[in-house]
């Protein structure tokens, strides 16, 4: 049955409006999702999508109106809103019409299933959710098998976050858990534990990902804990010919990503 909301008071709209801070969601177990694209990609990936509330007014093209009828077929509640409440629910400037409210899916490193000889991303204790999001729109372009968000500093489904990866932070191959437990994880897939640290002496060029890797990157303002200076963990750096000693995480990472890719697609 389909509700139609006209007042910004309303108790759903409301709480949904609140799931826009982090404790909000976290008190919640529920999260937003702005946009078709990103709607479109959770439903695909199997996300419980609990409310969604639509503004018929603002469901403009092909992406949105798709999402909308995957909407309607996949929430647990369907509501029409008008545009003045539509505007309180919606993320910047994200109109498309539609907005998801979602469980959190379960994702572990136990649920993690490889390929032989896997490339894995780590990023342990990122900040920023948009570097986030972009490390792991990155990772989904250069094919990576998996990426294990480490330690984070900021919840997994971030609005920021989900609209920098473009949806793709709903893959099952995209997990959270601690640094701690991720190196022992790592430790049992038989690949070369590869960190990216800005006073290697090695270059990111010089390692060999084509029988798989873990590439691990850390936050821009402290980079990775000493957890990662262990024998078994090789540090490399990307040259720096500037002032600047390092770049931009997600910058790094989609460098570092795609040199493996680069690579394992030659020995094919």
């Amino acid at each position: 049955m389909t509700h139609h909301i006209t007042s910004r008071h309303n108790p759903r709209v409301k709480a949904a409006a609140k799931l826009r801070t982090g404790r909000k969601r976290e008190a919640a177990a529920r999260f937003l999702i702005d946009g078709p694209r990103e709607i479109a990609r959770a439903i695909a990936a199997g996300v419980e999508i609990a409310e969604a509330f639509v503004c018929e007014e603002l469901v403009e093209g092909d992406e949105a109106t798709a999402a909308v009828t995957k909407l309607r077929a996949a929430a647990g509640e369907f509501a029409t809103v008008a545009p003045e409440v539509f505007e309180k629910l919606c993320y910047g400037d994200r109109g498309s019409g539609a907005v998801a409210v979602a469980v959190p899916p379960t994702r572990s490193l136990a649920r993690l299933q490889l390929p032989a000889a896997p490339l894995v991303a780590v990023i342990e204790g990122v900040e920023k959710p948009g570097n986030v999001g972009a490390v792991l729109r990155s990772a989904d372009g250069a094919g990576l098998d998996a990426v294990v968000v480490a330690d984070p500093r900021t919840d997994l489904y971030n609005p920021q976050t989900i609209r920098a990866s473009l949806g793709t932070v709903f893959g099952s191959h995209v997990c959270t858990a601690t640094a701690a437990d991720t190196l022992a994880w790592l430790r049992t897939l038989d690949v070369p534990l590869v960190a990216a640290r800005p006073d290697a002496t090695q270059l990111y060029t010089q390692l060999d990902y084509r029988h798989g890797a873990a590439i691990i990157l850390g936050s821009e303002a402290t980079g990775l804990t000493d957890l990662w200076n262990a024998a078994d963990v090789t540090p490399v750096r990307l040259p720096m010919h500037g002032l600047a000693d390092s770049l931009n995480v997600s910058v790094s990472a989609a460098v570092m990503f795609y040199e493996a890719e680069r690579q394992r697609a030659q020995a094919t």
